[in-house]
């Protein structure tokens, strides 16, 4: 244990030095000055020896989830206990963390004996996915005069430490709460279902005012004397894969507020939390998901499926992934990716857009229209918008403005390029990517094309 002073000593020093000012013109002063400092030494001396013989009676247990969503702070909870009987304990405690963590709450003082724990909680909120771990905890503990304190590192069993930090499904819990509450518009998201003009069979029911004449089933009208009608709803047992960019344009982050911090999350952070709520929607449709990465040393593939467990399939596989340096293939891409899809499915490419990647994207494009449907959805960079909303002043500021517009133009008329071969695009705001991609499934669903 390494002593160190208190704040309290530190006071009493203060006035000791103080009274020693003073004895430079009262001479009275010095034999008192004299007498507090021999008192204060072997006050310091005898707390010193007491905690140093008493030692570090003092056990920690750690108790927090091991499951974690990116960006949303989590209650971890300490438990402190003292070993030995006797004077009360009191010190401070620091719990160690990684530089990816945002701690609240922390450090906290407490007071423990023998007849009863202490229970302290703080919050934690995890920046980027991956596994982590916490380290030891950090203590200070008191002398029994609170002149001196010792600090020491307790460490607490690697099991309480692990913990792995997952793409945000809380998005996906809070979905499911406002789809149970019909309040999905509050979130930007639009579900109108379809009803007569499907192309799945539901159920029948009398004629309404506005269903089409097709829609009439002659031989019901016939049996119940009455015009009947055919229902229908959006055919299910459809596939959507996913072929998601982990290259370098995904690294760019983004400043965004999540409860009250300021985190920078990345492309890729939004893209896979896009993927995971749009992921959830179509399983509950009865369609089945799955997904495919590039451009990154070890692309892994999830083959399609329609059951619940394929989020955790889904999110197990991408929990540890960041985006490479590596400049994304998409005509190699759309080679695997098509060898290993052979059903016809929507092809969702999640990637950013440049204007030199026409030279692979269009092929890869052509090559997977032959047998699937394909969706673009492209990140754009807030930033860009925001530099050429900014005044230009100086000649600077001018090279800035017309750099970021070239930049775009270069953006926009590659999107338009593949627009016009007929592939669907999409080109939003990484914070918009959710929503977008929630609202374009509804919408090829309701028209019919998926």
């Amino acid at each position: 244990m390494i002593p160190l002073p208190s704040r309290t000593l530190g006071a009493l020093l203060l006035a000791w030095l103080a009274l020693a000012v003073a004895g430079l013109f009262l001479s009275d002063v010095t034999e008192l000055w004299q007498v507090c400092g021999a008192l204060l030494a072997a006050a310091v001396l005898v707390d010193w020896l007491w905690g140093w013989q008493r030692g570090c009676p003092i056990t920690i247990e750690r108790v927090m989830p091991h499951s974690w969503p990116v960006g949303v702070s989590q209650n971890i909870e300490l438990t402190v206990r003292c070993d030995e009987g006797g004077a009360r304990l009191r010190g401070e405690i620091f719990d160690d963390a990684t530089d990816d963590l945002l701690i609240t709450g922390m450090p906290r003082r407490f007071a423990v004996n023998r007849s009863r724990a202490v229970r302290i909680s703080y919050r934690a909120l995890a920046q980027s996915r991956g596994p982590h771990q916490l380290g030891a905890a950090h203590i200070r503990l008191e002398g029994p005069l609170g002149l001196v304190s010792f600090a020491r590192r307790l460490e607490i069993a690697s099991g309480d430490a692990a913990f792995r930090v997952f793409p945000d499904f809380a998005r996906i819990a809070n979905y499911t709460l406002m789809a149970t509450d019909n309040r999905l518009a509050q979130i930007g998201l639009f579900n109108r279902r379809r009803r007569g003009e499907g192309m799945e069979f539901q159920q029948l029911r009398e004629y309404r005012q506005g269903d089409s004449l097709r829609q009439i089933d002659w031989k019901a009208t016939a049996r119940q004397h009455k015009l009947i009608a055919r229902e229908y709803q959006e055919e299910r047992n459809q596939q959507i894969v996913f072929l998601l960019d982990c290259g370098q344009r995904m690294r760019t982050r983004e400043a965004v507020a999540a409860q009250g911090a300021a985190i920078a999350l990345s492309h890729f952070d939004h893209t896979v939390n896009a993927l995971l709520l749009l992921a959830y929607v179509a399983l509950r449709q009865g369609d089945g998901v799955g997904m495919a990465t590039f451009a990154h040393p070890s692309p892994r593939l999830v083959a399609p499926r329609r059951s619940q467990a394929t989020l955790n399939r889904l999110m197990n596989s991408l929990y540890d992934i960041e985006p490479s340096n590596l400049t994304p293939d998409y005509l190699e891409a759309g080679r695997s990716l098509g060898d290993a899809v052979r059903k016809r499915s929507l092809i969702i490419v999640l990637t950013n857009l440049r204007d030199e990647d026409d030279d692979s994207l269009q092929p890869a494009i052509r090559l997977l229209n032959r047998r699937h449907l394909v969706v673009v959805a492209s990140l754009r960079e807030p930033g860009l918008a925001q530099l050429r909303e900014k005044p230009v002043g100086h000649f600077e500021d001018a090279l800035a403005y017309a750099s970021a517009t070239e930049y775009l133009y270069r953006r926009q008329r590659s999107i338009a390029r593949l627009r016009k071969s007929g592939v669907q695009c999409l080109d939003v705001a990484p914070a918009e990517l959710p929503m977008a991609l929630v609202n374009q499934y509804w919408a090829m669903k309701r028209s019919g094309v998926l």
